[in-house]
């Protein structure tokens, strides 16, 4: 006997739940797999980077509250790098060359302005054969405000040794910034500097046996040694130097952890509708199975 439309037939105009194909599965699960490693990797690299951070701050905190020592000479050149040696407090005694002072842009605190670089032709004994390094006597600022006219042209041949008084400058051991700043070039032509570049500021004034470094002086030193003609209120001001290093290193861990996380969540989610999927159609081809079974029996 046909069973008349609507009656027992109800499961037979229900949608059959669909389960993805095995090559889809596969697919979604070797993306979760490759996402979620690299999430892993990327958060447990920040981990890395942040006890390096870490230590960095640590190693740099203790040079800056350490006793001076003598500026490295030419012996110790070739061995130094920032790891190893940047913004440690150091001394050194020679004679300004005040005439090749070279104006470097620069924004600080105390607004825009410039870094005041003059060479320093070393004379203490760790430098006995005339060596010369880079000091940045401070900052003076921008426009008529500005107080030091710009360095006169460097002369064909290496500076002789000037009659300025030795002095002993102390300040923090910075390497050198090559390239530019300020999203701009240094152009030695036209004497614009915007960023410190030992290198470039030493070819440009003709500087032969310059170290490959450079030294903020602090506020005592450059409050204490005047240029020719500079009175106390003109000079730099020195100590300005911004040791700062962002450390955001565990907020990107656990974001990449947390990414790693959710993609976890993700794929468990879809492995158990999956499931349920499969499930309600086994159920759904078992019902239909016996409503085909009853249909025969009536």
């Amino acid at each position: 006997m046909t069973k008349p439309a609507g009656q027992g037939g109800a499961s037979s105009g229900e949608a059959t739940p669909r389960s993805h194909s095995l090559a889809a599965l596969v697919t979604l699960a070797v993306c979760a797999a490759l996402a979620f490693t690299g999430f892993v990797a990327l958060g447990t690299w920040q981990v890395q980077r942040l006890q390096w951070k870490t230590a960095l701050i640590e190693r740099v905190e203790q040079r800056i509250h350490a006793d001076p020592v003598a500026a490295p000479g030419p012996q110790r050149w070739p061995q130094m790098t920032a790891l190893s040696d940047e913004y440690r407090r150091v001394s050194i005694t020679g004679s300004f060359l005040h005439e090749l002072t070279t104006l470097v842009q620069a924004s600080t605190t105390l607004g825009a302005g410039y870094w005041v670089m003059t060479p320093l032709r070393s004379a203490d004994g760790s430098s006995a054969d005339g060596s010369i390094v880079l000091i940045n006597r401070g900052f003076i600022p921008a426009g008529p405000a500005g107080r030091i006219a710009a360095p006169a042209a460097a002369t064909n041949a290496a500076p002789a040794a000037q009659a300025a008084p030795a002095v002993t400058v102390t300040g923090l051991l910075r390497m050198s910034q090559p390239g530019g700043g300020f999203l701009r070039q240094n152009d030695p032509l036209n004497k614009r500097w915007y960023s410190r570049d030992v290198e470039a500021i030493a070819t440009a004034s003709k500087l032969s046996r310059v170290a490959p470094y450079f030294v903020d002086a602090d506020a005592a030193s450059a409050s204490a040694h005047a240029a020719p003609g500079e009175s106390a209120a003109d000079r730099p001001i020195g100590g300005l130097t911004v040791v700062s290093f962002p450390n955001n290193h565990l907020v990107y861990a656990l974001t990449w952890y947390a990414l790693a996380l959710m993609t976890a969540a993700a794929a468990f989610w879809v492995a158990r509708e999956e499931r349920r999927t499969r499930r309600a159609a086994g159920e759904a081809g078992r019902r239909r199975d016996q409503d085909s079974e009853n249909g025969r029996t009536d």
